[in-house]
């Protein structure tokens, strides 16, 4: 089995990461009040969920033509982690939201733009993971420099790049199912027919 089949045949994987992107986003644009006070909580929800799905997806890559998949594997412990302190640690967390961010979209964007880039000559679409990726990469910078801005603010701007990058990542899904749909055919299209005595 080909590197491009094995990632066709989970285009489901990136489909489910995006529409939990989507979710996450419309909720906090649409209670920021209320997700202000439970940011910490949402967040680490979103990040230790998005974070399992990227181990399965590693270990799915888990084959030696495959590539480097340890970096998936890496992403997804990264995403965990975070949520796991922000489910535990939840006041240290809140006055450290911002670094918490900032270091999972700065793990998150690099990881994204390496698979992108590995992925680049096999999937026609590895663009818009590259684009998830950069947007990550903009929202830890974005946390690096306004260390101190308001919650309420935090919330919008986590809402509008989680919607952004889960649609990145859905038409991603969706390219790769088309792919997915090209390569189960292609096999049938060269299949020998044999012809028809005449009558």
């Amino acid at each position: 089995m080909t590197v491009v089949h094995r990632i066709s045949e989970h285009w489901y994987v990136p489909l489910i990461r995006g529409l939990i992107a989507v979710l996450f986003g419309v909720v906090l644009l649409v209670h920021p009040i209320v997700a202000v006070a439970s940011l910490v909580i949402l967040f680490g929800a979103f990040a230790f969920v998005d974070g399992l799905l990227t181990i399965v997806t590693a270990f799915r890559f888990a084959h030696p033509d495959s590539g480097r998949w340890w970096s998936m594997l890496a992403q997804g412990i990264v995403g965990i982690l975070v949520g796991l302190i922000a489910f535990f640690l939840p006041i240290t967390a809140a006055w450290a939201l911002s670094i918490l961010i900032a270091v999972w979209a700065f793990s998150t964007g690099i990881l994204e733009l390496g698979a992108a880039f590995r992925l680049r000559r096999d999937v026609p679409g590895e663009i818009f993971l590259a684009l998830s990726g950069v947007l990550s990469l903009l929202l830890g910078v974005a946390f690096v420099i306004l260390p101190g801005a308001a919650l309420l603010t935090l919330v919008f701007v986590v809402g509008f790049y989680a919607i952004v990058a889960g649609v990145s990542l859905i038409v991603l899904s969706i390219r790769l199912r088309t792919l997915r749909t090209r390569t189960q055919a292609a096999p049938l299209s060269g299949t020998f027919q044999p012809p028809t005595n005449p009558r």
